[in-house]
């Protein structure tokens, strides 16, 4: 009895307050923060601090639970307009691309330099190897090649691969095409990056395989004699794409190493420390990726200019590294 007295004497004397919080917040949410005048303006950042107080209280002498569940919803509501960021979705997006994605990329150089030498790395190892012999082809990818670019191949066959003509593919068909390529391209890099918890080695992994299998398909058009062509015909996309594939990695390695070598912290509490970057910059890639596949399935497919191929190919380089490692100015808050 003498708890229920005390629960009802501190509702009493504090309830007043709280209905004047609620009020203002449900007035807040259905007009905005402009549609509030400036004596509630000014009372909001009090009234929030008294129901603060009032949680506090009510929880140390564990009071009636309705009243405490009412107060974390208040106090939770509250928090947003004195605490939370005075900004529309289309501000928060300019800011993403102005200063959030470019600041994780360029803070994550070491883990990009290690995406991409597991990433290339892969690339190289098998491009030499199938070019000193051609059987490493068929143990990278099996005896189903699919698509016919193998080592028995003609040139006249993997010619007819990188070069079509536009009249003969609907723009269904293309998008069918980039709507197809976005998909896996994606899982890649977001497998890259959500695999990282594991200490970076799936990661590594996964980088390595993609490496090796994208690294045996040019030795083989390499060997044909169409190295220069089949360049211009993975580049109007591909660095892009790649771009994006390895900065997927380094996000994932970035989690990897919190994990690691968490320091003084436990490793889940490094790894939350790490996640903000990572999810930034994996977000990112999805971008990445957006231009990567419109470029594959359309530029790449109705561009049959190696001379076009090539400048889209280097611009598209010249952007990406001047957007994420050109220093920029600060923004004043």
């Amino acid at each position: 009895m003498s708890d229920m007295l005390k629960s009802y004497r501190f509702r009493e004397e504090r309830e007043a307050d709280w209905r004047k919080l609620d009020l203002i917040l449900t007035r807040a949410e259905n007009s905005g923060v402009k549609g509030l005048s400036d004596d509630e303006m000014t009372a909001l950042p009090r009234l929030y601090r008294q129901a603060v107080s009032s949680l506090s209280v009510a929880k140390s002498i564990s009071l009636d639970q309705n009243v405490i569940v009412y107060l974390e919803s208040l106090c939770t509501r509250a928090y947003f307009f004195v605490y939370g960021a005075r900004t529309t979705l289309g501000e928060r997006i300019m800011d993403f691309l102005r200063r959030g994605w470019p600041q994780a990329v360029r803070g994550a150089v070491g883990p990009t330099l290690l995406s991409f030498l597991f990433f290339f790395g892969g690339i190289g190892l098998a491009f030499f190897l199938c070019l000193q012999d051609m059987d490493w082809f068929w143990t990278f990818h099996g005896e189903n090649m699919m698509d016919g670019r193998n080592p028995d191949a003609t040139v006249e066959y993997l010619l007819s691969t990188i070069y079509t003509d536009p009249n003969d593919h609907g723009q269904s068909e293309l998008a069918a095409f980039a709507s197809t390529l976005f998909n896996n391209n994606a899982q890649i890099s977001l497998f890259a990056f959500a695999l990282g918890f594991a200490f970076g080695v799936p990661t590594a992994w996964l980088l390595l395989y993609n490496g090796v299998s994208l690294g045996s398909m040019y030795a083989v058009f390499w060997q044909k004699g169409l190295g220069y062509e089949f360049t211009g015909w993975l580049m109007i996309h591909g660095v892009t794409e790649l771009f994006a594939i390895t900065l997927a990695g380094a996000a994932g390695f970035v989690i990897g190493g919190a994990v690691a070598f968490p320091g003084q912290k436990t490793r889940i509490a490094s790894a939350r420390a790490s996640g903000k970057q990572a999810a930034t910059i994996a977000m990112g890639c999805v971008i990445m990726l957006i231009i990567a596949a419109l470029l594959e399935g359309f530029g790449r497919q109705m561009i049959n200019s190696d001379t076009v191929r090539y400048v889209i190919a280097v611009t598209s380089l010249v952007v990406w590294c001047g957007y994420f490692y050109l220093p920029r100015a600060q923004q004043r808050v």
